[in-house]
């Protein structure tokens, strides 16, 4: 017998509750009248933030006597209708979830409460092999008041799962179980592989007792949300100039960034403050970004942890490994915005000054392999407010402080057809958006050349002048 992987529906594969979609369609197809029932959007609201309750769920068991008499067909048509709006609601690490379990051979199943007549279109929407849902009882094509069957909730969700797998080859014990709340501790404890997803207060408690992974499917594995928030999300709410005192923002091209939907963002790199200033331009987008860093960062105490929960992906040069790139890939399927900084490394000594950026072709084989739009953003003034050969940014320079421009281009048009072509493209249309005496070539002094360099670093800068430029 095999393993197979059983989904829970609203606040799992969905971010809220389903029921608002499904009570439009059954007032659009005619079942229920068209002025919505008083309180009707509190409930609801007050489900897609807290979660499954006793009292709901009663009222949700007290469904099939209201659908009494009503035409089954009809229901099945509201229920088509609704698929229709809600597979665009599947947040897409969900979708890569249910494609990662079918790539490795398993069963994927929806298990929900709600009524199977109106979630098995959603079901099949999604390409999953079967549904587990409450049914209705029938006479002559209407319902009869009756639940046929379990009341697939609690206990009866999972006695419906083991029927189900006993009659389809399953071994419960052995498979994977991804739910929110915590009447869906009988399921989650019989499975092998328990997620909490999106998890209700008592279930995170437990997931956390139990040492069970909790996730949220609209953000990557790893971020965590306080009250249904990312930190991302929170530091954009404080991305307000009077915060930032010792530096002055110049941005422009805000509105190239994509609203939604995948993208590769794309920097020159001149300082340890680049990333903050991709993240403020993102801030006034109001989209997160996922950052592709080295692994040395994430490695650090402390910081390490802030990285990872921001959605950062490690990267370990000379490694020669795809992952970092394969993660990214995950990510801009599922819609998110990742950035990249395609030189790998602040340039160091004269190689800083050059006027030609030299990338690596990370981006151009990202976007080759996705087809994700290339936005490039140029980055000027950055190693004013946080030099290399500072630990720290200069967070006293309040009487007079550096100006970092940021530019927001238009995609970069690149041919998918050659690594180095798309590369020298995407560096072109940086070095386009940075000003005038960035395209001048400049000899450096031996102080312009020692803020190049690594804090700490115990090379002659006049041995760092004679080297090739590009060659670190």
């Amino acid at each position: 017998m095999e393993p197979a992987a059983f989904f829970d529906l609203d606040r799992t594969l969905l971010r809220g509750a389903s029921g608002p979609m499904f009570s439009e369609m059954l007032r659009r197809v005619g079942v229920l009248p068209d002025r919505s029932i008083p309180g009707e959007g509190l409930v609801f609201k007050f489900f897609d933030i807290v979660g499954e309750t006793l009292p709901s769920m009663l009222a949700t068991r007290q469904m099939a006597r209201a659908a009494s008499g009503w035409d089954r067909s009809t229901v099945q048509e509201a229920g088509r209708l609704a698929a229709e709006r809600l597979v665009d609601q599947v947040p897409g690490f969900a979708k890569a979830a249910i494609e990662a379990h079918r790539n490795d051979g398993r069963k994927v199943v929806m298990a929900t409460t709600s009524p199977y007549d109106l979630v098995a279109p959603l079901a099949e929407a999604l390409g999953l092999d079967a549904v587990i849902a409450t049914r209705y009882g029938e006479v002559d094509g209407k319902y009869d008041g009756s639940v046929d069957g379990f009341f697939v909730w609690g206990p009866g969700k999972l006695a419906a799962v083991r029927q189900w797998a006993a009659l389809n080859g399953v071994d419960v014990t052995k498979s994977w179980a991804y739910s929110d709340s915590i009447y869906d501790m009988p399921l989650l404890s019989a499975v092998k592989n328990p997620t909490a997803i999106n998890p209700d207060p008592r279930l995170a408690m437990v997931a956390m007792l139990r040492r069970w992974p909790t996730q949220f499917f609209d953000v990557p594995a790893g971020v965590p949300k306080v009250i249904g928030v990312e930190p991302q999300r929170m530091l954009q709410w404080l991305a307000k100039p009077q915060l930032f005192p010792w530096v002055r923002f110049d941005v422009a091209g805000v509105e190239s960034i994509p609203a939604e939907g995948p993208a590769i963002i794309v920097g020159n790199h001149r300082s340890y403050f680049d990333p903050l200033a991709i993240g403020w331009a993102m801030a006034q987008s109001g989209r997160p970004v996922r950052f592709l860093g080295k692994k040395e960062v994430f490695d650090a105490p402390v910081v390490g942890q802030v990285v990872g929960a921001l959605g950062g992906i490690r990267v370990e040069r000379g490694s020669g490994s795809d992952e970092p790139l394969l993660l990214a890939k995950e990510a801009l399927e599922a819609g998110e915005a990742v950035a990249i900084m395609p030189q790998g490394t602040i340039p160091r000594g004269r190689a800083f000054f050059d006027p030609v950026l030299k990338g690596r072709w990370g981006a151009a084989k990202l976007a080759a392999m996705t087809g994700a739009p290339v936005i490039p953003i140029g980055l000027w003034g950055t190693e004013e407010v946080w030099p290399r050969n500072a630990r720290m940014p200069n967070v006293l320079a309040l009487g007079h402080p550096p100006t970092v421009r940021i530019r927001v281009g238009e995609p970069v048009e690149l041919g998918y057809e050659d690594l180095d072509t798309d590369t020298e493209a995407i560096m072109d249309a940086l070095v386009d958006l940075l000003p005038d005496e960035a395209r001048e070539a400049h000899d450096p002094t031996p102080e312009e050349l020692a803020r190049t360099l690594p804090s700490g670093y115990q090379g002659d800068v006049d041995e760092e002048q004679d080297r090739r430029p590009g060659s670190d």
